[in-house]
């Protein structure tokens, strides 16, 4: 007998007739045989409606009370999928992050996984209970409710099949796999049926929403055999794991993420430290900077642009601002109307032309670039986000267009 960990997603847990949908995959993979530990996340748009109370009482709110808060919609979403399987006559237990034993470190809204204790829920397993867990939450050391951050819940179910050293960890969604591009971009794009663990984070850290990025780290460190698949279709998924079968293409997928900001730090003295000093403020205000480019100097004078999430766009203004003088350049320029176009796969920069025939893509379609960023296996654009959309479709069909 095995063990498997079912993650469902908001959406398959949206109300009554998904709960009971998802009740009856985690009967049938019970009386299959399989031990089952199952993490939920909280129904549909429950999460943004408390953040919505939340705003209605104190925009301003610790984080500890948010976290507090936060964490009650996966309560609601375990106890109602543990009265569907009773019902069916099963025998199931809910339980929350600190009766699972589940320990972060201190940071509230976006605690790190740091133990599990695995005494109450391997109690339950012993007892042949279906042990269905709240994602997306821990306890920390003071005892204090904390969350994992948007998408936690994929870590959650990650962080428990490493511990269980599970047979498999399926993460249910609305989507029947991992794909291409995001089809409602582009509509050719089609299912992988496997991909790497690398390929999957850089997916993931770039843009495709499929899985959380936290969770696919954990997968690769601890080795967990991972499926992607739909909790609204019988259909088969996309198994993320070490190694895949070699096709004919290297090439993962397309990914874009719009939610980023440009600065251009413009008369910036040609001289050693200027970066580090840049950067190190920056980087004490938690400013998280992802491309950057510096222009050659000339006449005592260079450029450093870089991009931000926008979350950080008006913090990383103020500390700029607040240190023109130490840092000596001239001026601030700041574009909010940019996205990050990526193209990924495993070691494609040792195979000539991938970059060339992706810019190739891009000029053809009339698309600027305004920045590049590459890595083994990421080739990074930045384009204006009305051009997004667009981006992705071309690129998309230069590397997977003669693909059936």
């Amino acid at each position: 007998m095995g063990l498997i960990v079912q993650k469902f997603g908001g959406t398959s847990v949206a109300n009554a007739e998904r709960i009971n949908h998802v009740a009856d995959i985690i009967a049938d993979t019970y009386k299959a045989g399989s031990n089952v530990i199952v993490v939920l996340s909280a129904q549909g748009d429950t999460t943004d409606d408390l953040i919505e109370k939340a705003n209605e009482i104190n925009p301003h709110a610790s984080r500890r009370e948010l976290d507090m808060l936060l964490s009650t919609g996966e309560q609601i979403s375990i106890a109602l999928c543990a009265m569907a399987l009773e019902k069916r006559g099963l025998p199931v237990i809910s339980l929350v992050a600190w009766q699972v034993g589940l320990q972060t470190n201190n940071t509230y809204n976006d605690a790190r996984i740091r133990k599990i204790s695995k005494e109450r829920v391997q109690a339950e397993l012993d007892k042949k209970n279906i042990v269905i867990v709240a994602g997306f939450q821990g306890v920390n050391a003071y005892g204090d409710v904390t969350t994992l951050g948007r998408g936690g819940s994929d870590t959650s179910a990650v962080a428990l099949a490493a511990a269980f050293h599970a047979d498999l960890c399926q993460i249910y969604t609305d989507v029947d796999g991992v794909y291409t591009a995001d089809p409602r971009i582009v509509p050719s794009a089609h299912k992988l049926a496997e991909i790497t663990y690398a390929d999957m984070l850089e997916l993931a850290s770039q843009g495709a929403q499929v899985l959380h990025n936290r969770s696919v780290e954990l997968a690769k460190k601890y080795h967990v055999n991972m499926e992607v698949l739909s909790s609204l279709e019988h259909v088969p998924g996309t198994k993320v794991k070490e190694v895949i079968k070699m096709e004919k293409t290297n090439i993962g997928g397309v990914a874009k993420m719009d939610n980023f900001a440009r600065f251009s730090l413009v008369g910036l003295e040609d001289r050693p430290g200027v970066a580090f000093k840049v950067f190190s403020l920056l980087s004490r205000s938690s400013v998280n900077v992802d491309i950057i480019l510096q222009s050659v100097g000339r006449s005592g004078s260079k450029d450093i642009s870089f991009t931000c999430p926008l979350s950080s766009l008006e913090a990383a203004r103020s500390v700029l601002q607040e240190h023109r003088d130490a840092i000596g350049y001239d001026h601030i320029e700041v574009d909010d109307n940019v996205a990050k176009i990526s193209l990924v796969g495993a070691g494609m920069m040792t195979h000539v032309g991938v970059a060339s025939d992706m810019f190739e893509a891009l000029y053809d379609a009339g698309i600027n670039i305004q920045m590049i960023a590459t890595s083994e296996i990421r080739i990074s654009v930045l384009v204006n986000k009305d051009d997004a959309n667009r981006a992705v479709k071309v690129v998309h069909d230069k590397f997977f267009g003669d693909e059936d």
